[in-house]
């Protein structure tokens, strides 16, 4: 399991980008639809094989039938910082470990092909503070293709109460993140063309 990217969820799109955009000082790029889960989102590049997504609910599209991805239908209140997603180089053996995680969703973007791990409510574990687990099927995957945004994740912190069980379940193995017992969240601390920045 190694990190991946992060997520910044919206009740609109606008909004969740704009959050991203002024928190980091730079700008975004287009992403693209995601029709199983009747979302869209935008993206940032960062250094290391890292991204951003902004996300939210795509009112143009087509219920999908099924509780969206992140908790989206759940969605409220200001834009921010809900999940963190990480890849595994076999999702159905990742899942022997981690069932908790949700099933599986074989999924596509333009090019992009990735099998994800979905709650079936929608909802991950630990108050969404769970990872979300993915398997990408693509040679070159969005974090090593996008352009650079002169952005760098210098540390991610994972709130829970319960965050010790969190730390064990895990058993994550990256200096980068950090785990705190607390008000179920995330804020993450970057490098940015104008200093250190953080988003939450």
């Amino acid at each position: 399991m190694s990190l991946d990217h992060l997520a910044v969820s919206g009740t609109t799109l606008e909004l969740a980008a704009t959050h991203l955009e002024a928190s980091l000082g730079v700008p975004s790029l287009p992403g693209g639809r995601h029709e199983a889960f009747g979302t869209h989102n935008r993206l940032l590049g960062l250094a290391g094989g890292l991204y951003l997504e902004a996300i939210s609910i795509d009112p143009d599209a087509a219920a999908p039938g099924r509780p969206r991805w992140f908790g989206l239908d759940m969605f409220d209140g200001p834009a921010r910082l809900t999940n963190w997603i990480c890849r595994v180089p076999d999702l159905d053996a990742a899942l022997a470990r981690w069932p908790e995680a949700g099933d599986v969703v074989n999924l596509a973007r333009g090019d992009l092909r990735w099998r994800m791990a979905v709650p079936t409510d929608g909802r991950l574990p630990f108050d969404g503070m769970f990872p979300a687990l993915l398997e990408w099927q693509v040679p070159v995957p969005p974090g090593d293709s996008l352009a650079g945004s002169g952005c760098t994740l210098e540390r991610l912190v994972v709130s829970h109460p319960e965050a010790d069980a969190l730390v064990t379940r895990l058993d994550m193995n990256d200096p980068r993140i950090a785990f705190e017992r607390g008000t179920a969240g995330l804020l993450a601390e970057f490098q940015t063309p104008g200093g250190i920045r953080t988003l939450a």
